[in-house]
């Protein structure tokens, strides 16, 4: 009877060691099957072939607020000597990250209008499926100073209505009269979504991969861009 409760023991003891082996083993295979999941989902910085549906595009500007007017579009010209600080309850929320966007792209005002363009052509053809200004400039890897984890990111997301950063209430303005442009002001056609910096690059890498199958698009505008600072390109997916 003994020897029996000791052959009994010594398989209840094998059979939980199985039980607990199996469970360790199943429980390291989710983990390495999360991790490589993960990182089959995490946009990379190249990542560039995807491309959702196009939206409709629309040919005519959104509604403005009632009673303003605009400084830098005025006279079917474009003056960028006056822009005015707008008043801290016109800016809302899309206006706000269209401007965090281009101040953390560029510090120049005829700069910063061109890439704005850029980031409203991405929202109204749904570029890689995002609508919303927001969504467009926090879309992983696709502006780099909001890529997840850096310290870009918090510092130009922290930017508001009121922030006094020399150089930020140009922006902002900038970025609502972009917003509520008429599109015959547009300085690219619509699938001009892309654009890069050559002092931005890192050392030993000239362009970015998706930039060499495609000619750079010059604005339509009479004020040109240095091309060794920003270089604009349509078509690309």
């Amino acid at each position: 009877m003994d020897s029996m409760k000791k052959v009994n023991g010594v398989r209840l003891l094998t059979y939980a060691s199985i039980v607990i082996l199996s469970g360790a083993l199943a429980l390291q295979h989710a983990e390495l099957l999360g991790r490589t999941l993960a990182s089959a989902l995490l946009p990379s910085e190249t990542a560039t072939a995807y491309e959702a549906p196009t939206a409709a595009v629309s040919e005519t500007a959104p509604a403005r607020p009632a009673g303003f007017t605009s400084t830098l579009y005025a006279d079917n010209q474009i003056n960028f000597e006056g822009l005015k600080p707008l008043s801290p309850e016109l800016i809302d929320n899309e206006t706000l990250w269209l401007a965090r966007c281009i101040f953390s792209e560029s510090k120049r005002p005829k700069e910063q209008e061109l890439i704005a363009w850029v980031v409203r052509n991405r929202v109204e053809t749904a570029y890689r499926g995002k609508t919303s200004y927001r969504d467009a400039i926090l879309d992983p890897y696709q502006f780099s100073a909001f890529n997840p984890g850096t310290r870009t990111r918090d510092f130009y997301s922290s930017l508001g209505p009121h922030t006094r950063y020399p150089g930020w209430q140009t922006a902002l303005r900038i970025a609502y009269e972009v917003r509520y442009a008429d599109p015959k002001f547009r300085p690219f056609p619509h699938k001009t979504r892309h654009f890069y910096s050559e002092q931005s690059m890192l050392a030993g890498i000239p362009e970015p991969n998706w930039a060499g199958d495609f000619l750079p698009v010059l604005p339509e505008r009479e004020h040109r861009i240095d091309p060794r600072r920003f270089r604009f390109y349509q078509g690309v997916r």
